[in-house]
């Protein structure tokens, strides 16, 4: 059952990352409003790792 999902989220990763590859070139708008979706979902993702990691840092350096 784990395979299946995570061979599922691969593809939606890849297929992403291309349609981010075709959209630089001038792909058709569907493509350029998946790229959107990709790089907002990317530019969460980042974000919510790095408000994690500035929060799990200072809680380390509190209790020193």
């Amino acid at each position: 059952m784990v395979v299946p999902v995570l061979a599922g989220a691969l593809a939606l990763v890849v297929g992403g990352c291309v349609c981010v590859v075709w959209a630089e070139r001038g792909g058709p708008r569907w493509v350029r409003v998946v790229a959107a979706v990709t790089l907002t979902a990317g530019e969460l993702l980042r974000r919510s790792r790095k408000h994690r990691g500035q929060s799990l840092h200072n809680t380390a350096d509190s209790g020193e």
